[in-house]
Order: structure tokens, then C-alpha cells, then sequence
């Protein structure tokens, strides 16, 4: 679809190309609604499902925070498109399994989108670079009232806002800060860290989100409960808690160039060697790698690569993105083929312009 192909064109809302954002790379504030009187998307037939998409795609289409918005229905939309809009955080890879009636509404830029009848009736939600959650919350905060003006959501006086999932009751809200942690990695201090955020009520997943692990030293932190406490409350304790475990990471860096550099600089000099030469390399490995050059660049240990690259390759690489450079469906050894030759040829485009 040609619309995906020009994502491609442009860096993702998550991962802002250039914008040095250091171990803090991304925010999201993402609100979880249901239309009062319609059938939860579990139990929704296809007519429902269909019926409610239309009566919606007006209003979707309509507000100011995702002009120009762009509309695509799952049917529509090719395996390979789906794993593009993934990777990209636009969407869940439940509702890339869903069919008629459900939908992608986000907005050019990326930085505002929809789901609609995921889990539950509306997935909104709002990206950014670097620590925002405030200013997201003011702006997802803006399209759930915009959207409200419109139509009546599920609401129990007591209990909040109603979803299809216990955990979402309440606010119906889930906040995350994405943060790359190769100190703490490194320094073998990650374990400690995440153990003490997930006492403190915080959930820490991988780059992909829930069940998945942290490829490429890259974590997500969000809030657990969204009953009971309001939606500042919960933003102030999660953004407080990201900004320790950012010093930590600084922390872990400093001692990491003080005990360990011949280590760091070996790390790094694999990571290239190994990048700049491999014929076959799948995405796992890659993303570590990657994690490696991108921190020697942020400790000045690296040069002749700019954070740009990097983080422009951390999305390239992935599965989907590389199908759509190659223009077609190929299958995983093909994909650690073509990854390679990209990586080859990024690599080796930066050492010649030098």
C-alpha cells in the first residue's frame, strides 16, 4: 500500500531520526475507551464491528489533532504492511490479526493514532521523542474530549471508565517511556533496576511491549494500575522513576569507562567488524550491535557515525521495513541476507563519504 511505502520516507514518532535524545528515547500516553451501549470487541460480531467502525471513521477523520489523518482498515492491508505499522508503534499485533471493522486512524506525522476495535472499542494514542509525558497527556487528553463531544463512553460512576481487560478500569490509561539501558546492561545492573521498578507498581517490558524481551538494551516502563489515582498522579511518579533510572544509566556509563573500557571498546570494534562484513545477519543480533555503536557514539568513543544512522537502522532493519525496501514477501533467511547487505552498505556509504 502505497500510503505505508511513504512512512518509510519519514522517522518514526518513537524513534525521532536526529534527535539525540540520549537513553530516554521515546514517550507514550495511550487511553483505552468504550462506546456506551455497543458490544465489546470480543464479543462483537463482524456486522457490529463494521457497523461501529463507520459510524466512527467520521469523527475520527474529522478531528483537528489528526489533520491530515490517515485511515486504513485491516482487510486492506497487506501481512507485510501490518508488521511495518508494528514496528513502527502505530498498532498492536492483535489488531493486525483482526478483520473487518477494525482500523488504523493516526496521523501523518505518526505522532497521534487510533485503534479501533483492538481490545477494546478506541486505542488512542500519543508519541513523542525524549521525556513528554505531560505534554502527550495534554494532547491525547484533548482527542478524548474531542472525540467525547460525539459520542457517550462506557462509564461507571464508581469505577471509571470500563474495558474489556479488568487492568484498563478506571482512567484507562497506560503511560511509557522507552529507554536504552546498555549501561546498566553492560555493568550487568539491569537486573536489580528492573526488580526495583516492578515492586514500586511500574511494568517493564521489551522493545515490542508486553511478553516480548529487551532487544538492543531497550526498555519500556509504563504504569501497572489505572484505578484509583488520577492520570497526573500516575504520570508524575513514572516520570520521576524514569529520570532515576536515566542517572543510573549515566552512572553505569561513567563506571563502565572507568573499569571496563578495553571491554567497551571491544564490544564496539565486534559490533562493527561484525556489521560491516556478515552476509547474513538477523535482527536479534543486529539490534545488540547496534545498541553498541549507538553508546559509543553517546561516550564520544565513535566518531565517524552519527546517532541518526543508528537509530534510523534500528527501524530498517526490522522484518517488515526490510520486505518493503525489497518491494516483496521474503522469507526470514532471505531477510538476514538483505539485512546484511543494508548494514554492509550504510556502514560502508559513512567510511567513504569520510
Amino acid at each position: 500500500m502505497k500510503t505505508v511505502d511513504n512512512l518509510l520516507k519519514q522517522p518514526s514518532a518513537w524513534l525521532s531520526v536526529g534527535a539525540n535524545t540520549g537513553s530516554i528515547i521515546s514517550s507514550r500516553v495511550r487511553l483505552a475507551r468504550n462506546i456506551d451501549g455497543r458490544i465489546f470487541p470480543g464479543r462483537a460480531g463482524e456486522e457490529e464491528s463494521v457497523r461501529l467502525w463507520h459510524d466512527l471513521q467520521p469523527v475520527f477523520e474529522g478531528l483537528s489533532a489528526l489533520c491530515p489523518a490517515v485511515s486504513l482498515e485491516m482487510n486492506d492491508l497487506t501481512r507485510v504492511d501490518k508488521d511495518v505499522l508494528f514496528e513502527r508503534h502505530l498498532m498492536s499485533s492483535e489488531l493486525a490479526e483482526k478483520g473487518p471493522g477494525s482500523a488504523l486512524v493516526f496521523k501523518r506525522d505518526e505522532s497521534v493514532s487510533i485503534m479501533v476495535n483492538e481490545e477494546d472499542h478506541l486505542r488512542m494514542q500519543a508519541m513523542s521523542t525524549g521525556l513528554n509525558l505531560f505534554g502527550l497527556w495534554k494532547i491525547i487528553n484533548t482527542v478524548d474530549s474531542e472525540i467525547e463531544s460525539h459520542v457517550n463512553y462506557a462509564v461507571s460512576p464508581q469505577l471509571g471508565y470500563l474495558s474489556a481487560c479488568p487492568t484498563n478500569v478506571g482512567t484507562g490509561m497506560r503511560a511509557s517511556v522507552m529507554l536504552h539501558l546498555p549501561g546498566l546492561s553492560l555493568m550487568n545492573e539491569i537486573k536489580p533496576i528492573i526488580k526495583g521498578v516492578s515492586k514500586i507498581g511500574l511494568a517493564v517490558r521489551g522493545l515490542w511491549g508486553e511478553g516480548t524481551e529487551a532487544s538492543g538494551d531497550m526498555f519500556q516502563i509504563s504504569n501497572q494500575t489505572t484505578l484509583g489515582e488520577k492520570e497526573e498522579a500516575i504520570i508524575k511518579r513514572l516520570e520521576q522513576i524514569v529520570l532515576e533510572v536515566d542517572e543510573h544509566e549515566k552512572k553505569a556509563r561513567i563506571r563502565l569507562m572507568q573499569k571496563k573500557e578495553n571491554l567497551l571498546r571491544d564490544q564496539i570494534g565486534r559490533a562493527y567488524g561484525v556489521l560491516s562484513q556478515a552476509y547474513l545477519l538477523n535482527s536479534r543480533e543486529t539490534l545488540s550491535m547496534l545498541s553498541h555503536l549507538r553508546l559509543g557514539i553517546d561516550l564520544g568513543l565513535v566518531v565517524k557515525w552519527k546517532q541518526a544512522m543508528i537509530d534510523e537502522l534500528f527501524l530498517l532493519i526490522q522484518p517488515g521495513h526490510l520486505q518493503k525496501l525489497e518491494g516483496k514477501r521474503i522469507g526470514a533467511e532471505k531477510r538476514d541476507m538483505v539485512r546484511a547487505r543494508l548494514m554492509r552498505k550504510r556502514l560502508a556509504s559513512v567510511v567513504s563519504d569520510k
